[in-house]
């Protein structure tokens, strides 16, 4: 396989079809090397148009799911990240490319060494990668510029809001399959939020994520 050209054919025919119109993001593309972070096993798929599993269940988001919430977020030189879930590193790769530092946080031992290594090995030094549950909040830090997350949630939990500091913006993706819509959500004031649904998805929910409540008569 000819790396580039598949990379090249992944940013014109995915991505850019995709509303991911940002030269900034595309060229992001050609610099963080997404087969860097993808599986051994699955190095023929490092640029097709799918989810790839990762151990315990995880999986990397497709790559026109990455380019679009890195578009939306518009994430800037000074600004500090929070990613909950850190799966194979690449979407921390992705943010620690245009902000000052990423926390990333993930909750299974293996897939926190996974991507610690793949960072490492990327050359990428302004992560740190943290072990815990994000999904229902992570104190340590915030509250912080933008905040992603990097698997579906049934609900959004306040502690999680709590973590983006006024100015700041999450992204999340909310809901349950087959319907799930990508949410650009930015802080307002102290107890203000503006939410715009930016896209429809179906992606892995969030390892930890908090259950869904559910009414039964």
């Amino acid at each position: 396989m000819n790396i580039e050209q598949a990379r090249f054919n992944m940013i014109e025919q995915q991505i850019r079809p995709w509303n991911v119109l940002d030269q900034d993001v595309l060229d992001m593309l050609h610099v963080v090397k997404r087969e860097q972070f993808v599986p051994q096993a699955y190095q023929n798929l490092a640029f097709a148009d799918v989810e790839i599993p990762l151990p315990g269940g995880e999986a990397m988001f497709n790559p026109k799911v990455e380019a679009r919430i890195m578009q939306e977020l518009a994430v800037k030189k000074h600004e500090n990240v929070l990613e909950i879930g850190s799966g194979s590193g690449y979407m921390a790769a992705l943010l620690a490319h245009k902000a000052r530092h990423v926390t990333t946080v993930e909750i299974l031992p293996e897939t926190k060494a996974l991507a610690e290594q793949n960072l490492a090995k990327a050359g990428v030094t302004n992560v740190s990668v943290e072990q815990g549950n994000g999904a229902e909040g992570w104190a340590a830090g915030a509250p912080y510029d933008v905040v992603v997350v990097s698997g579906a949630l049934p609900v959004l939990p306040e502690a999680l809001l709590k973590c983006v500091k006024v100015g700041g913006r999450m992204a999340v993706i909310l809901g349950e399959a087959p319907a799930m819509t990508c949410n650009i959500i930015t802080r307002t004031s102290e107890t203000g939020y503006d939410s715009v649904k930016v896209f429809e998805t179906n992606v892995k929910p969030l390892t930890g994520a908090p259950a869904p409540s559910r009414f039964t008569f």
